[in-house]
């Protein structure tokens, strides 16, 4: 973990209540896809969990949903704003596992940290499928851009207003993969586990006190005892959680 002030470069809109904010700073501790940030917004309390969308160069890239106040701060920052964040936080996914064609599923702002896992993938020679799924288009981000990394996209919404009508699930049970990894909400997961083929990684969206498991605030029952999404995940095995 490491404490560095980055400055905005790009603050922007991309879809129904989703910004893409590039910084510049200390990315040297960012090590593995999955792993998140810890941003400190002035005037408030507890800092915010953003996941990791894209790091290369000095340059972070994340997309966040504006939900609450902490979020809405966000929106509207501007390029050159300096902000104190918590870099290399969470254990991020094992690429190891994956087998020679995983499937990454990301449900909402459980997209973001699928996109650098897949470049990640591709660079290692896999034959990435991605799953990404919305309420309804125009909710829909990043499509194009995971295209551009020669992964096979399938987009799916609940209105079918683009892509599968349903949930991810729906295009999940259609295809063939050695492996699956994933990000988004409860019910998402409890989802895919009822149908997926594979052993796979699971990371959790949970709302995070400190970021590095001093609080004890975001823990998860597993086969293991109990785990903090923060310090311990925020990835984690399938065989060892405990649903």
């Amino acid at each position: 973990m490491k404490q560095s002030i980055f400055v905005v470069k790009e603050n922007v809109k991309i879809a129904k209540n989703t910004m893409k904010m590039v910084l510049a700073g200390d990315t040297s501790h960012i090590t593995k896809s999955g792993q998140f940030v810890n941003i400190k917004i002035e005037g408030l309390f507890l800092r915010r969990p953003i996941s990791v969308c894209d790091v290369e160069d000095g340059v972070l890239t994340i997309i966040y949903k504006v939900v609450g106040k902490g979020t809405e701060a966000m929106e509207v920052m501007e390029a050159g704003q300096e902000l104190d964040i918590l870099t290399g936080l969470g254990n991020g996914y094992d690429t190891a596992k994956s087998g020679d064609k995983p499937v990454l599923i990301g449900g909402g702002v459980g997209v973001p940290p699928m996109y650098n896992l897949a470049k990640r993938l591709k660079t290692e020679g896999k034959d990435v499928q991605v799953i990404l799924g919305f309420n309804t288009e125009e909710e829909v981000f990043y499509k194009e851009e995971f295209e551009t990394l020669g992964v096979k996209v399938y987009v799916a919404t609940a209105d079918g207003s683009v892509g599968t009508k349903g949930f991810v699930t729906d295009v999940l049970k259609t295809l063939d993969y050695t492996y699956f990894f994933t990000c988004g909400p409860m019910p998402m997961f409890k989802a895919i586990e009822s149908i997926a083929k594979t052993s796979g990684q699971y990371s959790f969206e949970e709302r995070m006190g400190c970021g590095f498991g001093a609080c004890m605030g975001c823990s998860c029952e597993t086969k293991y005892g109990n785990k903090r999404i923060c310090k311990d995940g925020p990835v984690l095995e399938r065989e060892e959680i405990i649903w």
